[in-house]
């Protein structure tokens, strides 16, 4: 019997080795990168990745919440690729840093995820 751990790329990543990671957009350009992810420690889902964009030396950068199904790793690039544009980036929904608290907040949840085109985490899909 063969472990299947063994023969293929393990899927799981502990949170750590995932802040600091970069976002890139589809045309291969670096966006920013993963400040933390966001965990509903009640329903056990991955709600956001909160992704800093921007700015110089943490100047001017902005944080952006986005659903976690919006990401996608890239092993090429040892990152995470979004299918937006910078403009897109730019009139996303933003948190200040360390305003992790407004995420628990349901409409402004429901905005960030209504902006990507997501459902919502937390409302089943039928």
């Amino acid at each position: 019997m063969t472990n299947t751990l063994e023969t293929s790329a393990n899927p799981l990543i502990s949170s750590d080795r995932v802040e600091g990671t970069n976002v890139y957009n589809g045309q291969g350009d670096k966006v920013g990168s993963v400040d933390c992810v966001m965990l509903d420690k009640q329903q056990g889902k991955v709600a956001y990745a909160v992704m800093s964009f921007g700015g110089f030396l943490g100047i001017g950068e902005k944080r952006h919440p986005l659903p976690w199904q919006t990401l996608t790793y890239d092993e090429q690039k040892d990152g995470y690729v979004v299918n937006l544009t910078k403009d897109q980036l730019e009139k996303a929904p933003t948190l200040d840093r360390g305003d992790y608290d407004r995420l628990k907040d349901r409409v402004y949840g429901a905005s960030v995820y209504s902006h990507y085109g997501q459902t919502p985490y937390w409302i089943p899909i039928a």
